[in-house]
C-alpha cells in the first residue's frame, strides 16, 4: 500500500509539473533562441528536402541573428485551438513531450479581443501569454482559372462554378452558408489548400479560396498565367483582415521588447517585404507601420 501511495504521488507530480521558462539572460547565455513554428504550413513554415523553409522560418532566423543568437526550431503540430498551442509551447509544455518550452512563437493573432478572452468563470484564458509584434496583415483570397471562370466581380459569379476549400476552414463555412447557402452545392472540400489548388489545376474546380499568403504562394509556384487572383468582396463574412504577431510568456517581456526592436528594423528597411517577395507573397504592413 505504501508503494502504491508513493507511486500515485509521483505520477501526480509528473502530471502537474510545468516546463521552465527561460528568462532573457538565460537565453542570451545559451546562445540560442528557441522558436515554435507551425509544422507543415506552407508558405509560412515547412520543410523541403529536409530543410526548413517559409517566411516565418526566415523571419525567425533573422530575429535570432539580430539578437546575436542561433535559431533553434520547435516544430509545432497545430492543436484544435490556438489556446491549446499557446499552452503547449509558451506556458505549460506538452504533456506528451519532455516539457521544453519555446522562447517565442510566431503566427499568433495580434488581437486585443483574443488576448483578453475569458472562460465561463470570468478568468483570462491566456493570462500567462503576452501577444505582441504584429508583422503581417492577413486576409482571405480567391483564385480562379480564367479558362473556365473569366472573372469574379462578386461571389454571385461563383454560381454554377465549383470552388475548392480546406475542410472545416472559414472559407468552407462561409461559402456553404452565405446568402442562404446559394453556393453550398458548389463548395468542394479538400484536406489542404494545396490539394484544393491541385484540383483547380486538374479542372475539378474552377476556383479556390484560402489565406492570401497560401494563394499567392500557390500561384507563384504554379507559374500559370491563366490562374488569376480575384478582387471580389465577401459580404456577411465578418472580420476579413487581421494582423499576425508573436507570443512569449508573460514573465519574458524583456525578450518581447528586444524582438520587437529587431522586427521594427526589418519592416522599416524593407527586409521583410523582400523576404515575402522571394516566396511570391504580397506583404502588407501592420497598421502601426502604415
Amino acid at each position: 500500500m505504501r508503494r502504491l501511495i508513493l507511486l500515485c504521488g509521483l505520477l501526480l507530480c509528473l502530471g502537474t509539473a510545468q516546463a521552465q521558462v527561460r528568462d532573457f539572460d538565460r537565453i542570451i547565455e545559451s546562445g540560442t533562441l528557441r522558436v515554435a513554428l507551425y509544422q507543415n504550413f506552407p508558405p509560412y513554415s515547412y520543410e523541403e528536402g529536409g530543410q526548413p523553409r517559409g517566411v516565418d522560418y526566415e523571419l525567425a532566423k533573422a530575429l535570432a541573428e539580430g539578437l546575436g543568437l542561433k535559431l533553434e526550431l520547435m516544430w509545432a503540430p497545430p492543436g484544435e485551438k490556438l489556446d491549446d498551442d499557446l499552452r503547449d509551447y509558451i506556458w505549460r509544455g506538452r504533456v506528451t513531450a519532455q516539457g521544453e518550452l519555446a522562447d517565442l512563437m510566431l503566427r499568433v493573432p495580434y488581437d486585443r479581443e483574443f488576448s483578453y478572452k475569458r472562460n465561463e468563470l470570468g478568468e483570462l484564458i491566456n493570462e500567462l501569454v503576452v501577444m505582441f509584434g504584429p508583422y503581417q496583415r492577413e486576409r482571405w483570397q480567391l483564385a480562379h482559372d480564367r479558362r473556365r471562370l473569366a472573372e469574379v466581380p462578386s461571389i454571385a459569379a461563383l454560381r454554377q462554378h465549383p470552388v475548392g476549400v480546406e475542410v472545416e476552414s472559414v472559407p468552407s463555412f462561409y461559402l456553404s452558408s452565405v446568402q442562404g447557402g446559394m453556393l453550398s452545392r458548389e463548395t468542394r472540400h479538400y484536406p489542404t489548400p494545396q490539394l484544393a489548388f491541385a484540383a483547380m489545376q486538374a479542372g475539378e474546380v474552377d476556383a479556390v479560396m484560402a489565406l492570401r499568403g497560401e494563394v499567392d504562394w500557390l500561384l507563384h509556384e504554379a507559374g500559370d498565367a491563366q490562374l488569376a487572383l480575384a478582387e471580389n468582396a465577401y459580404p456577411d463574412m465578418g472580420r476579413q483582415i487581421w494582423e499576425i504577431g508573436m507570443a512569449v510568456h508573460e514573465s519574458n517581456r524583456q525578450l518581447a521588447y528586444a524582438v520587437e526592436e529587431q522586427l521594427e528594423n526589418l519592416i522599416l528597411d524593407g527586409s521583410l517585404e523582400r523576404l515575402y517577395a522571394r516566396y511570391g507573397l504580397r506583404f502588407e504592413k501592420p497598421e502601426q507601420y502604415q
